[in-house]
């Protein structure tokens, strides 16, 4: 069967369907093809149970990784406390992840809502109104305005038909609708004018189709399906913290072999052999248990969920927890024109009338007979609060004259309809003959080429005269210039009659006029747009228009937000162009293009995949159906709060409760301060965990004293919380907006993170040790090496627990000096450093000495665990002046 039913004839429509337009199907036929086909609904994608959810949790790498390591805690170790701690983290962590998805997959339920509950169908010859589920291939479907299309339709009447596309192609306005067939064999969705599809609206006129395709075979149903096919693309962040895990995981294993290895070997003959496998093995787990952040999988959770209420409040609101740090890695946005760049209402721009051309803002008076003429030859409906229904045109002109302080209601009632030849696609035109004051004025509006040809006169200023070729030109001169610009153009002509017409049409209505002018509307940009894409640009961000529209239209807008400067025509493409390329072409060719007009909802995937293929991050903006399928492939899907239907919604990431561009920029920066926070807290936390690998590792070695596993238990308890979260709630740096995109191959340990976890690891273990080697010279207990040594032994638990602290006061910035105004005022940092401070210092309160192991320090003692901690301040600041100097930042 013909896929393209745009270019057959009814007639040959009829016979491979086995219909007829006049009588419809028959009952044995509907039964048959309902048996064989199955109902016009949608097939929504198989769900998942809430404990299928669950379970998938615990794929994650970095938490089979702590699960590992609460078994051998538990089980080796005989650390259930630690194992405990380890699993509750893990538990939290995949009830939060069900919890965000639970709340996604919503797209194809959405796209179930929007069908319409009955269709009007001719059956049997007689008109039967039944649910549109019944629909089957061939049956003869009735509409009228208001009506929302129930299946895909071949037309074959229409009369002044106008249907609401923008849904599902992006165009702008209704499109007039014809039933002739197109002798054409590739013709773009939204130019396909004699086809109806499902769940579009009628806002004009009437006609009839046969239903050629139903349930997923129509264009939503297509989208369904790729809906339903489109694989999330994993985020940023989840690559990133599996990476971590990874690298975590050999590391651990390599350093705890190194360990068991090398201290079995130098403690042979100090105990039995079996004893000394066994204790060295278990200081290997306690030491795997150190290294192991097991707290950042929740820290890194918590720090986006904090990240997600702030960007609440900036009217962004975040479905799925990881968009919060994908959207700050963003490199392009791929932003539909309709309804998110621009305002998604028709607005009158410019009118010429008297010869010369008008903003819409310049005063007309109330006389004027292009402002009668776009008033009274119009079907809109204004109820007594001035709020307007009806095509989206109409209402632009009749929104002009209130903007002007006309009291519409007023001449409307001077002036009521009489008489009227309504529009009609074929002519282009629409009349009506209104009172005058004992005459008829007759206004007309309509396609400036089609009026031009029934005009005989001009008004210029007030008088009338008939009118020339040279200003027939003119006009159409003045026509051109506006369509350029992408305005959509109406000719506007009057005439008065002494009487009315026995039987107006447009061979006596539409005769003999007098030409006054041309309106110019467009659907404008929004005023804070143009702003935000600036931004975008100077944060590194290219901003790419992806619409329905006509190219033009597309273009000129383009231009107004600075996205396209003026000329540059080889930057625009369509989506009859991108179907002549391949893939590869395309992906090769990509950057190359800054707008794609007449583009169908496979169009924006293939672009958005071509973006990806070139290791970009890309946002997709959208309020549309049709946008549904990209804002799943994109990296982080933005739908539209206002606009946005509830399949864009759905589909999306993160929705804009305004539909404000400028939000999106909001959002970036505070998507760039999560993953900033969340490297600051990784940096913490690896480079302390680091220096507890260090101290143990060397302790080892060297053959002294070992911190208890209760000891490094109560360091990670105390140091790896509270500070950590605290540096996700760290401001936004100054200047964040000015560096470039990450990038997506980028990662927490780019940007010089890596090395210095490394170094202030290191730092960190030497300063620990050094502590450890003078806590053996100084102390009231010199005299006795047993409890010297644990004086010794107690300074280094000391220090490592408290140099963590005054290292979390290095990690606020990266590669900036902390000595500034802003460093303390973040207040939640501040009590965590100090109540981790307490609580660790606690250890030393007499009742507490036993349960840790530890001795009672005296004065100097003190002073040195707080020397130590001072010293880690003042190094790392000094390596950080002269990364400065290098050029990191």
């Amino acid at each position: 069967m013909p896929q393209n039913f745009y270019n057959q004839s009814v007639k040959d429509i009829e016979q491979e369907l086995s219909t007829s337009c006049e009588n419809g199907l028959n009952s044995e036929q509907v039964k048959q093809l309902q048996e064989k086909y199955g109902p016009n609904s949608l097939a929504g994608k198989k769900k998942t149970s809430m404990l299928q959810r669950f379970i998938a949790q615990f794929k994650d790498f970095m938490i089979i990784v702590l699960i590992i390591a609460a078994l051998l805690s538990g089980f080796v170790a005989q650390e259930w406390t630690d194992a405990a701690i380890i699993m509750v983290v893990v538990i939290l962590n995949a009830v939060l992840g069900v919890f965000q998805e639970t709340r996604s997959e919503e797209a194809i339920n959405a796209l179930k809502k929007m069908a319409t509950p009955n269709a009007h169908v001719r059956r049997n010859g007689q008109v039967v109104e039944i649910p549109s589920t019944e629909l089957v291939q061939g049956d003869i479907v009735l509409l009228e305005a208001g009506d929302v299309v129930p299946a895909d339709l071949r037309l074959t009447i229409t009369k002044s038909l106008k249907i609401e596309e923008s849904a599902l192609t992006g165009e702008s306005v209704p499109v007039d609708k014809e039933h002739d067939q197109i002798n054409e064999d590739k013709v773009a969705l939204a130019d396909q004018d004699n086809m109806a599809f499902a769940n579009t609206n009628v806002t004009y006129g009437r006609g009839e189709g046969i239903v050629t395709e139903i349930g997923m075979n129509t264009e939503v149903g297509k989208i369904a399906t790729m809906l339903n096919n489109t694989d999330e693309t994993d985020t940023p962040l989840k690559r990133n913290l599996n990476q971590l895990g990874k690298t975590l995981t050999i590391m651990i294993l390599l350093i705890c072999a190194v360990v068991f290895v090398v201290g079995f070997f130098t403690k042979q003959g100090t105990e039995p052999t079996q004893k000394l496998a066994i204790d060295m093995f278990l200081v290997a787990v306690s030491l795997a248990v150190a290294a192991i952040p097991e707290g950042l999988p929740a820290i890194v959770t918590i720090i986006l969920a904090l990240g997600t209420q702030v960007m609440a409040k900036h009217n962004s609101i975040v479905r799925k927890l990881p968009a919060v740090e994908t959207l700050g890695a963003t490199d392009i946005i791929c932003s539909d024109k309709t309804g998110t760049l621009t305002q998604n209402k028709m607005t009158v721009e410019q009118v010429y009338y008297n010869n010369e051309a008008h903003q819409a803002d310049q005063k007309i008076s109330e006389d004027n007979p292009t402002l009668l003429s776009m008033v009274l030859a119009n079907d809109s409906k204004l109820d007594d609060t001035n709020r307007l229904l009806g095509d989206p045109t109409e209402t632009a002109l009749i929104q002009y004259a209130l903007d002007q302080k006309i009291d519409v209601h007023q001449l409307l009632e001077q002036h009521k309809r009489i008489q009227e030849v309504p529009f009609d696609s074929g002519r282009k035109l629409m009349s009506t003959v209104n009172e005058n004051g004992g005459q008829y004025f007759v206004a007309v509006k309509g396609a400036p080429d089609q009026l031009l040809k029934r005009v005989t006169k001009i008004e210029v200023n007030g008088k009338v005269e008939p009118i020339s070729a040279e200003q027939k030109e003119e006009i159409l001169l003045s026509n051109q210039k506006m369509a350029r610009r992408a305005l959509r153009v109406l000719g506007l002509a009057y005439k008065t009659v002494d009487q009315l017409y026995d039987a107006p049409s447009t061979d006596n209505v539409e005769q003999d006029l007098i030409f006054v002018g041309l309106v110019g509307m467009i659907d404008p940009e929004r005023p804070e747009a143009k702003k935000a894409i600036a931004e975008a640009h100077d944060a590194g961000i290219k901003t790419v228009m992806i619409t329905g529209d006509f190219q033009v239209t597309a273009q000129a807008i383009a231009e107004r937000l600075g996205i396209l400067k003026p000329g540059q025509d080889e930057r625009v493409v369509t989506g009859a162009q991108l179907d002549e390329v391949s893939d590869e072409y395309l992906q090769e060719h990509v950057p190359d293009y800054s707008v794609y007009a007449r583009v169908s909802p496979e169009h924006k995937v293939r672009i958005v995949k071509a973006w990806q293929a070139r290791g970009k991050i890309v946002a997709m903006t959208g309020d549309g159906v049709n946008d549904a399928p990209s804002l799943k492939q994109a990296d982080i899907g933005i739908g539209m709060g206002i606009t946005g239907t509830e399949v864009s919604k759905g589909a999306s990431d993160m929705i804009l409760a305004d539909d404000n561009f400028a939000t999106i920029v909001e959002a970036v920066k505070q998507g760039r301060k999560v993953f900033s926070n969340i490297q600051k807290a990784i940096l913490y936390l690896m480079s302390c965990n680091v220096g507890e690998v260090l101290t143990v590792f060397m302790m080892t070695m060297l053959g002294w004293d070992i911190l208890a596993p209760v000891q490094l238990l109560w360091i990670n308890l105390v140091t790896d919380t509270l500070p950590a979260i605290a540096l996700g709630l760290e401001p936004v740096e100054k200047g964040i907006m000015k560096r470039a995109p990450r990038g997506r191959k980028s990662n927490f340990f780019s940007g010089g993170v890596s090395s210095s976890i490394v170094y202030q690891g290191i730092l960190e273990g030497i300063l620990v040790l050094a502590t450890y080697q003078l806590g053996l010279k100084f102390g009231p207990h010199v005299n006795s090496a047993n409890l010297q040594h644990a004086d010794a032994l107690t300074m280094a638990f000391l220090t490592l627990g408290l140099i963590q602290l005054f290292h979390a006061i290095n990690s606020k910035y990266i590669h900036q000096s902390i000595f500034s105004k802003h460093t303390l005022t973040n207040k939640w940092f501040n009590w965590a450093i100090l109540i981790s401070a307490i609580v660790m210092a606690a250890v030393e309160l007499p009742f507490m000495t036993k349960f840790f192991d530890v001795t009672e320090l005296n004065g100097m003692q003190w002073l040195i665990v707080l020397g130590a901690g001072t010293c880690m301040i003042i190094i790392v600041e000094i390596v950080k002046f002269f990364q400065r100097q290098a050029g990191q930042k």
